[in-house]
Formats: C-alpha cells, sequence, structure tokens
C-alpha cells in the first residue's frame, strides 16, 4: 500500500519505500494487550537515522513522539488507528529530508524496539520537495519510464538509440546508494545532511561517473581509446551498474558521452530527480573560456589532428534534471543542464552543472553552476584554417561553422524526437541572440587578464574579410544505407568580373562523433577556367569500396570541398557530415500475446552488402519481457539474404523489446514496443 501510494512499487513490493514530503503507514503489533504496556506507553517516541554514524548533532538522527496529531512540515507521527494488539500510525517526513537508507526505532520508556528499515527518495509529486513537478505526465516519463531514447548521427540525419534505463530493476537502488556512499568518501564528504539537496545528490554523481580510481565509466578521452566497449554492446544502465559493483567499484571501459548521461539519467530518475537525455549536434568542446574554435586542414581539404583538446564534435549528449534553485532567484527554476563528461576547466571539477538552462539562454554566465561552459559549447563560432608545410595557417574563406543550432530530446509518451535548441538560445541572427553575445562579449572583455589571453575580444568575432570573387556549394545525402555509393554535388560560380583559374578538391574522411579524424578515404581534383559570372556544377560519389574499412565505430564521414583560385591564393572552403546507416532489424511479436505465458520473438536482418557478415551475435533486452540483457549467437549471413532469429519470451507488462546483431563488419539495431 504505501509503496503504491509513493509511485515505488515497480521498485520493491518487499521493502518499504518511500517519498519525502509524503506520510506513510506502520503497523506496530503488541505481544500482549496494550493495557499490559499503558505505564511503558505513555511515552513513547519513534526514531529515524541515516547513514554509517547517526547523530543528533549532525542531523542524521531524529526522535519525535507519537501523538495524535502529526506536523506534516517535519518529522512526526500520528496514531491512525488502534486496537487491543496494534498501533496504525501515520509517520510524515519533511520535503527536505536527506534521502537515504532509514532505520525506524521504537522507543518507548527505556525500550528500544528495531521496527525495520526504509529507504526514502525525492519526491516529484510533493510542492513542497525542490524535484516538485507539476505536469503527471512528464512525471510519469522523466521519473517512471525505464525505456528512453537517446539520438546521434548529424544535425541532418537525426538517429535513434533505444535505451533501457532500467532504474526499477531489482538492487539498482541499492547500487546508487552505494555510489553516494562511495563518492562521498572519495570527496571526503562526512555530512549526510547534504543529501537532502537535489544539487548536491546531482554533482555528486556526476562527479562520480567518470572518476578515475572509483567511477563507474571510464570516459575516452579526445585522440584515445577507441577499441572500446562498443556502443552496440550496452542496450541499457544495468548491466553497466551490476558490473561496476561486481568489480568492487572499478571504472567499467570506455563511457563515450552518451553513455555517461544514459547511466547518470537511470541513477538520477532512481532516487527520484526527474531526468532526461539531451543531445546537441555541432558542440564546441573545450573552448577554454573562450567563443571561438579552429579546425585546421590541408591543401587536400583533410581535417589534422591537432595537440588541442578544443575541437568541434559532430554530437554531444548530456542531461537536463528539473529542480528550484534554492541558491538562485526563482526565474533560475527548472531545467538544469548537467554533464558528466570531463571538461578542461580553469578550476572545479571536471564536470558541468546543474546549470539553469534560462541562465544558459539569457547568457547570465556568473550563475552557478558552469554556465559559461554551456553557453560556449553551443554559440562559440568555428574558423577554418589552411596550414601548408612550414607556412603560418591562413583562413579559408566562406567557412565559418554555426554551433549548437539543433539540440533534441524524447517528447514525452512517445518516441518522437523533440527540438529544444529554444529553450537554450534565440534564433540564430535574431536581435535577441544578438543582444546576449554583446552581453557575454562585455563580460569576458571585463576579466580578461593578458593581452595574450584567447579570451580578448570586445565584439563578436567576425569571419575574415571575402573579396566576393567565388562561391562553392557542398551538397550530399544527410543519410545513406551502409553498403551504397554517395552521391556528392558541388557548384561553383564565379563573382568576379574576369576568368577565373581554379584548382578543385573534394575529399571524404571519416571521423569519430569528436571531431578527432581517423582516415582520408578518397580524394578527386579538378582544374578549370570559370569565365564572369559562370556557374558549373559537378557531380561526383564516394564508392562504397573506398569508405567501408576504416568507417568508425560512429560511421561518420566528414566531406570537404575545397577552391583554390590559382591567381590570388585565396581558398573556399565548404563542408558536410553525412551518417552511414546500417539496415534495421525487423522484430515481430504474435498478434495476440497471454501474460506471463511463454511467446517466441522473431528477430530479422537483411544483409544489404555484396560479402557476408560473418560470426553474428544478436543481443536483445526488454523491460516486462526478458530478464536482463541476453546474447545470441548465429551463423554468418550470406549477401544478399535475410535472415531470421527465434526468441522465446515472457510477457509480464506492456514493454520496450530493442536488439543488436553484431558481426564482423558492422552492428545493427532496432527496436518494437507493445
Amino acid at each position: 500500500m504505501n509503496n503504491n501510494n509513493h509511485h515505488t512499487e515497480e521498485i520493491s513490493t518487499e521493502r518499504l519505500m518511500v517519498r519525502r514530503g509524503q506520510p506513510f503507514t506502520i503497523t506496530v503489533s503488541f505481544s500482549a494487550p496494550i493495557h499490559n504496556y499503558l505505564q511503558q506507553l505513555k511515552r513513547t517516541f519513534l526514531i529515524v537515522q541515516t547513514g554509517s554514524h547517526p547523530s543528533k548533532v549532525d542531523g542524521t538522527q531524529t526522535e519525535f513522539p507519537i501523538s495524535s496529531l502529526g506536523d506534516q512540515k517535519q518529522w512526526s507521527a500520528a496514531v491512525e488507528e488502534q486496537d487491543s494488539c496494534f498501533w496504525t500510525i501515520s509517520v510524515n517526513t519533511p520535503a527536505n529530508a536527506p534521502i537515504g537508507q532509514y532505520t525506524l526505532i521504537l522507543h518507548a520508556s527505556k525500550s528500544y524496539c528495531h521496527l525495520g528499515n526504509f529507504t526514502l527518495l525525492f519526491n516529484p509529486w510533493c510542492q513542497d520537495d525542490e524535484v516538485f513537478l507539476a505536469n503527471e505526465a512528464q512525471r510519469q516519463e522523466y521519473i517512471l519510464n525505464q525505456e528512453g531514447i537517446i539520438y546521434w548521427g548529424t544535425e541532418n540525419a537525426v538517429l535513434a538509440q533505444p535505451w533501457d534505463f532500467s532504474q526499477f530493476e531489482e538492487g539498482i537502488v541499492d547500487i546508487c546508494f552505494t555510489l553516494l556512499d562511495v563518492g562521498e568518501r572519495h570527496q571526503r564528504h562526512k555530512d549526510h545532511t547534504q543529501r537532502k539537496s537535489p544539487i548536491y545528490i546531482c554533482r555528486t554523481v556526476a562527479a562520480m561517473l567518470n572518476c578515475d580510481e572509483l567511477g563507474i565509466l571510464r570516459e575516452c578521452g579526445t585522440g584515445q581509446c577507441y577499441n572500446v566497449t562498443p556502443l552496440s554492446k550496452w542496450l541499457g544502465s544495468s548491466s553497466i551498474l551490476r558490473q561496476w559493483v561486481a568489480s568492487q567499484c572499478k571504472p567499467v571501459h570506455h563511457g563515450q558521452c552518451w553513455v555517461l548521461a544514459a547511466v547518470m539519467c537511470s541513477v538520477l530518475r532512481c532516487l527520484g530527480v526527474p531526468t532526461r537525455v539531451v543531445t546537441g549536434f555541432t558542440w564546441a568542446h573545450n573552448t577554454n573560456s573562450s567563443l571561438s574554435v579552429d579546425e585546421y586542414y590541408d591543401e587536400d581539404g583533410t581535417l589534422l589532428t591537432q595537440d588541442t583538446s578544443d575541437r568541434v564534435w559532430t554530437f554531444h549528449v548530456w542531461n537536463e534534471c528539473w529542480m528550484a534553485r534554492a541558491d538562485l532567484l526563482s526565474k533560475y527554476n527548472g531545467w538544469q543542464a548537467l554533464d558528466a563528461t570531463c571538461q578542461e576547466k580553469s578550476k572545479g571539477p571536471s564536470f558541468c552543472g546543474p546549470a539553469p538552462v534560462q541562465a544558459i539562454k539569457e547568457g547570465d554566465t556568473e550563475v552557478d553552476y558552469d554556465v559559461f561552459n554551456f553557453f560556449a559549447a553551443i554559440n562559440a563560432k568555428c574558423q577554418v584554417w589552411i596550414q601548408k608545410p612550414g607556412d603560418a595557417p591562413k583562413p579559408a574563406l566562406g567557412a565559418t561553422k554555426y554551433i549548437g543550432n539543433s539540440i533534441s530530446t524524447k517528447s514525452v509518451g512517445s518516441a518522437r524526437c523533440e527540438d529544444i535548441t529554444h529553450n537554450y538560445k534565440y534564433p540564430e541572427g535574431s536581435l535577441q541572440e544578438k543582444e546576449v553575445l554583446d552581453k557575454v562579449y562585455r563580460k569576458i572583455k571585463t576579466h580578461e587578464t593578458t593581452i595574450s589571453s584567447k579570451t580578448q575580444c570586445s565584439s563578436i568575432p567576425t569571419a575574415p574579410e571575402e573579396p566576393v570573387n567565388l562561391f562553392i556549394h557542398l551538397q550530399s545525402e544527410s543519410s545513406l544505407l551502409l553498403g551504397q555509393d554517395l552521391p556528392l554535388s558541388i557548384e561553383v560560380f564565379n563573382h568576379s568580373g574576369g576568368e577565373k583559374a581554379t584548382h578543385l578538391v573534394v575529399g571524404a574522411q571519416s571521423l569519430h562523433y569528436n571531431g578527432v579524424p581517423i582516415a582520408q578515404l578518397w580524394k578527386e581534383e579538378f582544374h578549370f577556367v570559370l569565365k564572369s559570372n559562370e556557374a558549373r556544377n559537378l557531380q561526383v560519389s564516394v564508392p562504397y569500396s573506398q569508405y567501408r574499412k576504416e568507417l568508425g565505430k560512429n560511421h561518420l564521414l566528414r566531406l570537404t570541398a575545397m577552391l583554390r583560385d590559382k591567381d590570388s591564393f585565396y581558398i573556399y572552403f565548404a563542408q558536410e557530415e553525412t551518417s552511414i546507416c546500417d539496415p534495421p532489424l525487423d522484430i515481430e511479436f504474435p498478434e495476440n500475446m497471454v501474460q506471463y505465458q511463454p511467446s517466441t520473438a522473431t528477430i530479422s536482418l537483411q544483409n544489404p552488402l555484396t560479402e557476408p557478415l560473418e560470426k553474428c551475435a544478436i543481443v536483445v533486452a526488454g523491460q516486462g519481457l526478458i530478464y536482463r540483457q541476453r546474447k545470441y549467437k548465429k551463423c554468418n549471413f550470406r549477401a544478399p539474404k535475410t535472415k531470421n532469429t527465434k526468441i522465446c519470451t515472457s510477457c509480464i507488462n506492456p514493454f520496450h523489446f530493442s536488439g543488436w546483431a553484431l558481426c564482423n563488419l558492422k552492428a545493427f539495431n532496432g527496436c518494437k514496443s507493445h
């Protein structure tokens, strides 16, 4: 009854799991009629305590009387019903009580009786709780929904990856509190009363997610760790959290940004903080307190690996948590951005947040925590430079890249991708955006410390002044099915009053999601003369045979077109990014399924390639369908051919079923909801 009322029945039906600010009831049974104990029961108290060394002094132990009327604003207890052999007692918990695992003790006269244990969580249903969320549909999504979607790919081709958050799976709540315990010991935080603050909880969890010594995941650094656990191995958070505990709190190798954000979402939802996963496309990482980031290319349009950590990521994934900011003005209440991915910051921990999303939008960069880092990541301007061996880099013309114009999350109650860019910034080129940027640049100028500082700028940076002579435009398919050739269209136009002898280089390069190049895969060169006001359109294609071998785990290609004016030596530059998509798995269930009865699911994959897929396996997960994640080994997939796998399941509740096929070339995914 208690767990149902507190929306915790999915965590456990055997253990008492309650949310703060909301009463729960207990029944105290006596071994003999109560009148035998009247003298001892004249003054009766309850004691609640949490932590390894509970104390009244530090607020981790509280004693309060059992009366006829309880105070709903603090720890209190009232007898609701009584008989000759039992009392039914209503216990009130404060809406600002520290979350944790509590012991409940009955104190009567000089006797102490251990009544049991209970777990106290944040309460988004309670108006006095800092995490209160008024909308029930949002509470269902951001607290109770155990399935989700993580978006990745490119701005023009958003791809969806199903994820099983499993925040209510058996044992996960205990792992979450173990995480807090380990984090507090590591950071030497001994004050359990800080657990009353969702800000403190968010920052503790974020710090533990990528802590090198004890954290859940060890993050892949820029330019390293690419022979790591692929995204295809993880279908959910549960296996990661369990592996961390089983290894005695040693990091699970390795975690990219989307895995960090997914596990963060699981932990915070389990503890009662409304949380969602957010993806931003074209993200300026590690801008080092600047609003600019540079990319360097050689004369063939190949992205160079510079010895620098600041670069433009194709996509980045972080979290948002809903809470009132008691430490700030009320206008900053609501969604808070929280990023567990390591950042290079001048001070403070390596993670970022929680930062009010409203403060990010308004450019209030002085607000806690790390608002400037988020603001720079989605508002920096990227300038392209051409690097010739032995020469100083020169700016490419027409190549300024704008950052952070697409931010998405899963919508409430559906699998639809919701664009939330407007929450973070005003429309590109609008008057409001200009005012916000001007305000931030004035703050940067005020805080300049040295002439050589990268932050020294008094106005919004602009691209180098461009001679209006040539124009180049590159267009490609935003996404393409694996195995197909990639068509490109390049348009060049001569605006000048005379002929122009030009040299055009078109190339394709594979890269990791964090902007680190993998390999130059393909290149074609053209030499032609453009008459005054002449336009020329070229159609070329990147063969599958050229990009298949070094495509990278995220299947991202950077396409470039570099046009050189042979007379003036000006270089004009254009680029696009495209995703190479895997063929989906097709998952079919019987039209009619009976609860608790075995059923068979059929998973099909059609090999689109001309070569066979070898040593394949299928990994599946499904809440309410199968127990944890399972892996099924299969034989080879000939080319082209469809192959089916039948899996026996048992339906317990409405479910979401997802699966991956892993082969020696690629990994393919699919999902199905019922």
